[in-house]
C-alpha cells in the first residue's frame, strides 16, 4: 500500500533536528531510508540485488539502505540526522526537513504521480459540483494539495468546501456512508473507492503533471563533503531504471513482492506513476523553470496552512533553489534541486 504521505507538525521535526550534526565530515559510511511505495521499490531492489553495493564499492564507500515501515517516521529519521538520505515527496521535503532548517538536496527525482492521487464525488461526474461539499481526506497531505489545485481549476477555493480530516486507512470503509459526499485520496484506496457504487473520479494528478514528485533527498552538507555518496546513489538508481525500462520481469517481480503485491498489481501501480527511467528526462525537469513554479505553489499552500511554523512571515520564508534561480529567502535556502550528479552520470554513459 502507498504510505500515508501526511505532513506532521513542524515543531516536532524541529526538535528532532536539534540532534542533527552541526557540520559534515568526509567519511566512507552512509545510510539512506525508504518506505514502501511503487516509485520507491527500486531502492529495495538496488539493495537486495547488490547493485547498490556495486556502485558504493566503485567509490570505496558503504551505503546502508534502511526500510522504515512508517513513511513520516522515515522523514523524521532523516530530519533528526539519523540517516543521510531519505525517499520523500517534494512537499514533505519542503515542510519537514527544509522548514526545520535542515539544508536538503533533491538528488534524484524518481517519478511524479500520474493518476495515483484523485478526487471522488458522489452523485456527479462534474468537478464543479464539489462546491459546498464536505471532502474527507488526510489534511495537509498531498491529497489536500491536490484538492487546492483542483478547486483552482474550476474557479473555487477551499472556502467553498469543508475539509474533514480522515485517516487514509478509513476512507474506503466509510465511503458508502450517507454522510460522505466526496473524498480525496491516493492509490490503492483511490482504485478501491472507484470500484464502489456511486463513485466518480473527477480530478486526478494526471491533470497537474510533474507537481507531486517522489524524490531521493540527501543532506546538503553531507553531499558537499562526500560527493561520491551522491555519485553512487545516482549510478545505482539508473542501473535499476535500465532494468525497469527493459521490462526485466525478475527485477519487477522482486519489487512487486517487496510491495506486498504480485507483478500484475505492481504494474497497475506503475501505470499511474510516471517513472523517470531516462536520466535525461529527470535532469530536464530539474533544469526546467516549471519546477520553480511548482515549488512556489507548494510554498504558498504550506504557508497558508501554517506548515512553515508560527515564525514564518510569508511563503518565501524558506528559500528553494533550482538551476533556474531561487524562490524565497536567498539567505535561508534549505531545499535545493541539484541535477549535476544526474548530468555527470549521463556524460559518463556516453
Amino acid at each position: 500500500m502507498r504510505p500515508s504521505r501526511v505532513v506532521t507538525a513542524v515543531l516536532s521535526a524541529a526538535i528532532l533536528a536539534a540532534s542533527a550534526p552541526a557540520f559534515a565530515q568526509t567519511r566512507d559510511h552512509f545510510s539512506v531510508c525508504w518506505s514502501i511505495y511503487a516509485g520507491w521499490m527500486p531502492w529495495s531492489y538496488a539493495d537486495a540485488s547488490g547493485i547498490l553495493d556495486k556502485w558504493a564499492d566503485k567509490y570505496g564507500i558503504d551505503i546502508d539502505m534502511v526500510q522504515v515501515n512508517d513513511y513520516i517516521e522515515s522523514v523524521n529519521q532523516y530530519t533528526s540526522g539519523n540517516v543521510d538520505g531519505c525517499a520523500m515527496t517534494n512537499m514533505d521535503a519542503f515542510t519537514l526537513p527544509a522548514a526545520s532548517s535542515v539544508d536538503s538536496t533533491a538528488l534524484i527525482i524518481g517519478d511524479y504521480s500520474n493518476g495515483n492521487d484523485g478526487i471522488v464525488l458522489k452523485d456527479s461526474d462534474d468537478l464543479a459540483d464539489i462546491e459546498g461539499r464536505k471532502i474527507n481526506l488526510v489534511q495537509f497531505s498531498v491529497s489536500h494539495y491536490l484538492l487546492a489545485r483542483a478547486l483552482e481549476s474550476v474557479g473555487l477555493t477551499e472556502r467553498d468546501v469543508e475539509t474533514v480530516n480522515t485517516s487514509d486507512a478509513d476512507l474506503v470503509a466509510i465511503y458508502p456512508n450517507d454522510d460522505i459526499e466526496a473524498v480525496a485520496t491516493w492509490n490503492p484506496q483511490l482504485s478501491a473507492i472507484d470500484e464502489l457504487d456511486n463513485s466518480h473520479v473527477v480530478f486526478t494528478s494526471k491533470q497537474i503533471p510533474r507537481e507531486i514528485l517522489d524524490m531521493m533527498v540527501v543532506n546538503t552538507d553531507t553531499l558537499a563533503a562526500n560527493p561520491d555518496f551522491g555519485r553512487a546513489l545516482v549510478g545505482a538508481w539508473y542501473e535499476v531504471m535500465e532494468k525497469m525500462e527493459a521490462g526485466d520481469e525478475q527485477a519487477l517481480s522482486q519489487m512487486a513482492e517487496g510491495a506486498g503485491t504480485d507483478l500484475a498489481g505492481y504494474m497497475n501501480q506503475l501505470a499511474a506513476t510516471h517513472l523517470y527511467t531516462d536520466p535525461a528526462e529527470a535532469a530536464s525537469l530539474m533544469h526546467n523553470e516549471a519546477l520553480l513554479t511548482t515549488m512556489q505553489r507548494v510554498a504558498e499552500f504550506s504557508f497558508k496552512h501554517g506548515l512553515l511554523g508560527e515564525m514564518a512571515p510569508n511563503p518565501g520564508f524558506v528559500g528553494i533553489e533550482t538551476p533556474q534561480g531561487i524562490y524565497g529567502n536567498e539567505s535561508n535556502v534549505k531545499l535545493r534541486f541539484d541535477p549535476s550528479y544526474t548530468d555527470a552520470y549521463i556524460e559518463s554513459q556516453q
